[in-house]
């Protein structure tokens, strides 16, 4: 997949120029199809885009969030990443269709998240990992290689097992919009760029790629 890279000089105005980029698609979207639909994924970096967007005029009412993965813990959990989303949105308080973590039987739970997605996704929001992964796509999960399900469980990382858009729910989306941040990230990215379909990231195919990215990420 063909990836447009753009370069900030450091995290905060990649946030910035993030939120600008999603609001105004979101307007152009909204005001052309009457709907916009985005999912989101969590962690560190996405949490000044989420405060940064949260300031944006945004056509909040025409819009649905979902998550793009989910670590299994209690609603509220500071781990969780619904609990950052709705932090960074508190003002907006948008719609977000949140995954069904506290269920008992998981499984089932993926599946209905994964059925309740649009046929379409207009924007998909992912990170980059040191390692690699994307959403909690991470090497060596047999979640690398479901192509019948569009959410799934995955076994433990970091300490977390988690709920997640698979490859094929990800191919979804007419535009994907990566933040990357950090010299930690820098080997990863440099495979990203590259096409190399031996790390998890690699392996996303949608119909746009844009990569935003600080420069110690890249330099």
């Amino acid at each position: 997949m063909h990836h447009e890279l753009r370069e900030f000089p450091d995290a905060a105005e990649l946030a910035a120029a993030a939120a600008d980029f999603v609001a105004e698609l979101a307007c152009t979207v909204a005001g052309t199809v009457g709907r916009f639909t985005c999912a989101l994924s969590g962690g560190r970096t996405p949490q000044r885009m989420f405060a940064e967007l949260d300031a944006r005029e945004v056509p909040w009412g025409q819009t649905t969030i979902y998550q793009v993965d989910e670590r299994i813990a209690p609603l509220g959990d500071p781990r969780r990443n619904l609990t950052t989303l709705r932090q960074g949105l508190a003002r907006s308080s948008p719609v977000i269709e949140s995954m069904p973590v506290d269920e008992a039987d998981l499984d089932a739970a993926a599946k209905r998240y994964g059925a309740q997605l649009p046929a379409r996704l207009d924007l998909v929001h992912l990170g980059l990992g040191p390692d690699g992964h994307t959403a909690s796509l991470v090497p060596g999960d047999p979640a690398l290689e479901v192509t019948d399900q569009l959410a799934v469980i995955t076994g433990p990382y970091q300490g977390s097992r988690r709920m997640t858009l698979t490859y094929p729910a990800l191919a979804r989306a007419n535009q994907i919009l990566w933040l990357v941040t950090g010299e930690e990230t820098r080997e990863a990215l440099a495979k990203l760029l590259k096409g190399d379909t031996e790390i998890p990231a690699g392996r996303v195919e949608a119909g746009r790629s844009l990569i935003m990215a600080d420069r110690s990420a890249l330099s």
